[in-house]
């Protein structure tokens, strides 16, 4: 057998572990001096900014972590990019229609964030898609483009409706999307009474189903949209109102984070059938609505598992393209206008969660030795004979003997039989049966099921500055898998494993699941905890995590800065947007912060009066609840 050959630790071996190469698109990457940097405009990017100098530049500026770093550039580059796939592809396959984007406001409603898609999206006459009454007053006035759509889903009144009306009868490309049979009478008559004729879509229910966690918007139990009998009565209503060449889109909705293709080529065909039969019927079609689904590969995997996908943009488009046309060239119809609502596709790469660990707490055992304490119980020689005999051979056979004589043990103290010091040794004697074990595991290539896990069991603890409910709470609410890294030192080999735990007071305030390329790791390799901050970030967050947070424990919104970076790589803080103070979070739970200190105030005051402090003490408790009622609500550090 040759002897190992240590090898010095580069960033390609972290970029290796941690698999930023494969998740990243190339907008993330490891410097040389192992830091991670922000390529802009992806791998191709000449130019780069690290955000340890971003970190460095926010502190500068008063602002303290966590932070959400916004990439604009990032942004610009992933409509580029969407665009750039389904125009190559209408070219290869001589498809004689368009393709339009719209984003779904829902997938993250920031101000900042949709002002800057419109931007970046005009030259595209890239569109918005709105939901909701509040969603769709937003897409009205952010839209100058009369050539970008507005696309209405979701549940509507006649307040919704007419809001919808009125926009397109001041120029802008406004569409209505009938979600259910009942909405069509209450339009007609709204259309009627203010002299508008509508543009109509119809949302159908197909019987493909994608699977995962987002499948519910698709097959027949969907919530929104209509079945075929209910869309026959659509079109005769229309006809019977001389309307039907208003209804001019088919939409469809999968589900969110399709990530097999054979799923999205499966339901694009189903669709382009009622598509086909809609025409046929005298519906003056011209836009096949796809809805959204395009996957972001989280993981990096490249593989059909719900955090990632088996396609590329470019084959997503093709394959949409192909279909349609096919679908149109056998039905003798025109190619239409291909319209997609992909939301988290767009937005997911450029936003960036930052934050310090505050401390960790490390499951080993502390000073084992082979003697036993002068007075013993006699079941504490039996675990330390475990210790004694284990081997590669009885692994199985030393676990569940440590385990049966560690219950044995806790029982006796529970009744008294036991000193405290006594059960501390057993504790001590036994995680070290439990680490020798783990470490025997790595070597081995078959690992018994009851042996599984211990790693994750001894891992290290390592306390983060962030709330998970309020930053990351897909990860609370279903299992969703988000990059997660240290974002410097990686120069260094990662001496550690660990999982985070937030700063709420929650069990469920953790992330114990992380991304792998062949499945998911319990624990993530970090680094010893030095005198310096340590720094992480969880990367691919902008859809959805910042509507979707709450305010647990009162932890509320992070800091946030919007950066764009300049072709010399120096980075521009477009827009600082300070997060919530203690005052601000509690006035959303419907307190009044003038009244709060006032009423300590007159308590302190009372205390005075009583000897209980002096007035000084009085100014100094008045000065901390005043400052911690304008601070931050996460650690100041």
């Amino acid at each position: 057998m040759k002897p190992e050959v240590l090898v010095r630790w580069t960033p390609s071996h972290s970029a290796d572990l941690y698999g930023i190469r494969n998740w990243s698109l190339g907008y993330f990457d490891i410097a040389d001096n192992g830091n991670v940097i922000v390529k802009p405009r992806g791998a191709t990017s000449e130019t780069a900014t690290s955000l340890m100098e971003l970190i460095a530049g926010l502190k500068a500026r008063g602002l303290t972590l966590p932070v959400l770093f916004r990439f604009a550039d990032i942004l610009s580059s992933r409509i580029e990019q969407l665009y750039e796939a389904f125009n190559n592809a209408i070219r290869d396959a001589n498809y004689k229609g368009d393709y339009r984007g719209v984003y779904p406001i829902k997938v993250n409603q920031q101000h900042l964030v949709v002002r800057e898609i419109v931007e970046f999206g005009k030259k595209y006459h890239h569109g918005l898609e709105a939901g909701s009454k509040a969603e769709l007053m937003a897409a009205i006035a952010c839209t100058e483009d009369p050539q970008a759509l507005i696309i209405c889903n979701g549940y509507k009144d006649e307040e919704f409706i007419d809001l919808a009306l009125y926009a397109k009868k001041m120029g802008l490309q406004t569409i209505l999307v009938i979600e259910m049979p009942d909405e069509l009478p209450l339009l007609l008559t709204r259309a009627a009474r203010l002299g508008i004729r509508p543009t109509l879509g119809v949302r159908v229910k197909l019987s493909s189903r994608a699977g995962g966690h987002w499948d519910g918007s698709g097959g027949d139990r969907s919530m929104f949209g209509v079945n075929s009998s209910q869309l026959i009565d659509i079109i005769d209503r229309l006809k019977q109102e001389q309307m039907q060449d208003c209804l001019q889109m088919l939409h469809y909705h999968l589900g969110s984070q399709v990530s097999n293709i054979r799923n999205i080529r499966s339901a694009l065909l189903e669709a382009c059938r009622f598509y086909v039969e809609l025409a046929r019927e005298g519906a003056a079609m011209r836009f096949l609505n796809i809805g959204g689904g395009l996957a972001v590969d989280y993981d990096g995997s490249h593989t059909n598992f719900a955090s990632s996908r088996n396609y590329t943009d470019q084959e997503y488009a093709a394959d949409v393209i192909e279909v349609v046309m096919n679908a149109a060239d056998e039905a003798g119809l025109p190619h239409p206008t291909i319209v997609s609502e992909s939301g988290r596709a767009t937005v997911a790469h450029h936003s960036v969660l930052v934050f310090n660990v505050l401390d960790a707490s490390r499951f080993e055992p502390r000073g084992v030795t082979d003697t036993l304490p002068a007075e013993y119980h006699g079941m504490l020689a039996n675990l330390m004979d475990v210790r004694k005999s284990l081997s590669s051979k009885n692994l199985q056979e030393g676990y569940h003997d440590a385990v049966y004589y560690r219950d044995e043990i806790r029982s006796h103290f529970q009744h008294g039989n036991l000193s405290l010091r006594e059960r501390a040794f057993a504790e001590n004697v036994f995680w070290d049966i439990i680490c020798r074990i783990a470490a025997e595991n790595k070597e081995r290539k078959y690992v018994p099921e009851e042996l599984q896990g211990l790693e994750s069991a001894i891992a290290d603890l390592y306390y983060c500055n962030f709330s998970v409910f309020q930053s990351l709470p897909d990860i609370w609410a279903i299992d969703q898998l988000f990059p997660v890294m240290p974002i410097h030192r990686l120069c260094e080999m990662p001496t550690r494993q660990a999982t985070l735990a937030d700063i709420t007071c929650d069990s469920d305030g953790k992330i114990d699941k992380f991304i792998d390329l062949h499945d998911i790791r319990p624990t993530l390799p970090v680094h010893e905890l030095g005198k310096e901050d340590y720094y992480m970030g969880v990367f691919l967050v902008g859809a959805y995590q910042e509507t979707l947070g709450d305010l647990h424990n009162l932890l509320g919104d992070t800091n946030v800065l919007h950066v764009r970076i300049g072709t010399d790589g120096q980075a521009e803080y477009t827009h600082e947007i300070a997060g919530d103070a203690v005052a601000d979070v509690l006035s959303y739970v419907e307190y009044d912060p003038r009244e709060m200190i006032n009423r300590v105030r007159n308590a302190a005051e009372r205390a005075v009066r009583e000897g209980i402090i002096t007035a000084v003490d009085r100014r100094e408790i008045m000065s901390a609840y005043e400052t911690g009622m304008r601070g931050y609500t996460y650690f100041e550090t």
